[in-house]
């Protein structure tokens, strides 16, 4: 196999491509199942696209942490800190952007707390900004702990937000009323700054939340390093025998754990439920164990069988500019928000025009929309990959 891991490429690239799919539908109120997230307990395929995101960022710090320990310490920080804190400003941004917004027929200011309702204000957390914090802590203790630390503190993590949760909650403390979490990002952030979605202050990104977020990236950066060994587990165990077939011996190795984590998830799921929202940490190892299926599966067949299409070179593109091209799947349609054509918007007279007049059920308007605006993405990413052009944080 090649050092690039091509597969790792197009892995990335298709969960970034499939988090535009989803969070740009025609209409919010005609999806498809699988599209839809879990109304509360649950995994549905679109609940695995965000902790797919946050896998394949610690798969990228295993090809990366070597460079970094080599550095030194002080390019360490200098380099964490400072991509933390672009990608979690980008995505405080992303939030307030475009800092404008159409009210009783005119143009005003999105303020930072609404002075007509002190309850609704922009608010600080999002993906960008769990996907910040996670890699900030994920690198701090893959840099500075060895293997078998990082696997026990993370291990102590999930096991520690499962008590957290449990002991601090109401009387049903996985529930929406009864997480504890949400009394701390009050507290810390302000009613004002929340999420609204849910009916009530509650930020499925928040602070708490982010806790075992940050054991996802750490297993991405674990699972790239055993591939990087192709096989070996010489980097964990140094007594252990090298395998004498280490490519075949990691896929087995992948699946292995891949089961073995599917079903821990499964059954801690029984007393911890399988929750998105609240991010549990049956909810970690049950995705974590599908990325690794997924995962292996590609390399069976882009690195093994040399399978390489046009649905590989699709989600590639994707894969070379992927926190661009999310930040300007969520910027484009605000921006166009504020032209007007008519009564409406330009994606919406579009979607309404075009797409939800297409025969069928809504249901299939409201996703040849979300398809098209994928499509444009997905020609913005091959220009700048045609141009050489990767925009790097």
């Amino acid at each position: 196999m090649n050092n690039r891991y091509h597969s790792l490429d197009v892995f990335r690239g298709a969960t970034v491509a499939l988090m535009i799919l989803v969070n740009n539908p025609g209409s919010w109120s005609h999806l498809f199942s699988p599209l839809k997230h879990a109304d509360w307990h649950g995994c549905t395929p679109t609940d695995l696209v965000f902790p797919f995101f946050l896998f394949a960022v610690g798969n990228a710090m295993a090809f990366v942490m070597p460079r970094l320990r080599e550095a030194g310490d002080m390019v360490f920080w200098r380099k964490v800190l400072k991509r933390t804190a672009l990608i979690f400003g980008i995505g405080l941004l992303l939030n307030w952007w475009p800092f404008l917004q159409w009210r009783e027929g005119e143009l005003v200011m999105k303020h930072w707390v609404n002075p007509a309702d002190p309850s609704s204000g922009i608010r600080i957390l999002g993906v960008l900004q769990r996907i910040a914090l996670a890699y900030c802590f994920a690198s701090i203790l893959v840099y500075y702990l060895k293997e078998k630390w990082v696997i026990g503190v993370s291990g102590l993590i999930l096991l520690v937000y499962w008590v957290l949760c449990a002991t601090f909650g109401g009387s049903d403390p996985y529930s929406l009323a009864g997480w504890f979490g949400t009394a701390i990002d009050k507290q810390v952030l302000g009613v004002a700054h929340l999420y609204k979605g849910e009916g009530v202050p509650f930020d499925p990104e928040g602070l708490v939340s982010t806790l075992p977020s940050i054991v996802q990236v750490v297993l991405g950066y674990l699972t790239g390093r055993y591939i990087r060994a192709q096989g070996s587990v010489e980097w964990l165990w140094p007594k252990s025998r090298p395998s004498a077939e280490p490519i075949y011996s990691m896929l087995s190795g992948l699946f292995v754990v891949a089961v073995l984590l599917v079903l821990l998830g499964l059954f801690w799921g029984l007393a911890f439920p399988i929750n998105k929202k609240i991010w549990t940490s049956s909810y970690v190892l049950h995705t974590t164990g599908l990325a690794l299926l997924t995962i292996g599966t590609m390399i069976w067949f882009i690195e093994i069988r040399d399978v390489r299409n046009g649905l590989t070179r699709f989600f590639d593109v994707f894969g070379k500019n992927p926190l661009f091209i999310f930040v300007l799947s969520g910027a484009l349609p605000r921006l166009l928000g504020l032209v007007r054509v008519g009564d409406t918007t330009p994606l919406r007279w579009f979607y309404t025009e075009v797409c939800a007049k297409i025969p069928g059920p809504p249901e299939v308007g409201s996703i040849c929309y979300a398809l098209a605006f994928l499509a444009l993405c997905w020609a913005i990413c091959f220009l700048l990959d045609r141009k050489g052009i990767y925009i790097k944080v």
